[in-house]
């Protein structure tokens, strides 16, 4: 059990200190992996982003995802019959709401290039596990040095199949009764937009007071 974002982040940092000065880059899945990214991008000496991505729905049933999007590139997670105007189309909608999206956090600034770098993916937990496995074949195609995921909390099954797919994954408490990452947290208040842009600022002005 963590007592909030803050005591997740503590808890993962001794796990990453070895990576403290290298070429690397913390990613923060919006909006609750920011507040447990910063404090890991401070110590590390990385810059801090956030990660945007999301699913490509089967025209026929939009939950079942075919492939992922994020601001730079666009995966194909199966062999289909969708039309490629289809794909297309969706990726064109998608990527307009993605730069909406990181407009409103980050104003003008460009997304951080992390190709060559370790990158270090940031969440306050895993649940099923099923957006963060296409957003890690999208950051694959960005040919990282390294790629690591970490994450307070995740179900057994979920840190399995990620942990596969990646460098490394970090995630001290995997426990068997996982219902939902909220009942990990004893405060799991929602994170505001407002905290979020006001943590990325603090993490691009290095000389800003915790």
């Amino acid at each position: 059990m963590y007592e909030d974002r803050t005591d997740a982040a503590l808890a993962l940092i001794p796990f990453l200190k070895k990576y403290e000065g290298q070429n690397g880059i913390v990613l923060a899945i919006p909006r609750g992996g920011v507040p447990i990214a910063y404090p890991i991008a401070r110590v590390l000496r990385f810059p801090l982003d956030i990660l945007l991505t999301k699913k490509i729905g089967h025209p026929n049933q939009k939950e079942l995802a075919i492939g992922a999007v994020s601001l730079q590139a666009r995966v194909l997670s199966r062999k289909l019959t969708v039309s490629a105007a289809y794909i297309d189309a969706e990726t064109a909608r998608i990527q307009l709401l993605l730069r909406e999206m990181y407009t409103r956090y980050r104003g003008a600034k460009a997304p951080a290039d992390s190709t060559g770098k370790v990158i270090i993916v940031v969440d306050d937990g895993i649940a099923t596990g099923q957006t963060l496995l296409a957003t890690i074949e999208l950051l694959r195609s960005q040919r990282p040095a390294r790629l690591v995921v970490a994450v307070p909390v995740g179900p057994p099954e979920a840190v399995r199949r990620i942990g596969r797919e990646v460098d490394e994954l970090i995630c001290p408490l995997v426990p068997d009764n996982f219902q939902a990452v909220g009942q990990f947290y004893r405060n799991f208040s929602q994170t505001s937009d407002e905290e979020v842009i006001a943590l990325l600022q603090k993490a691009d002005d290095r000389s800003a007071p915790d």
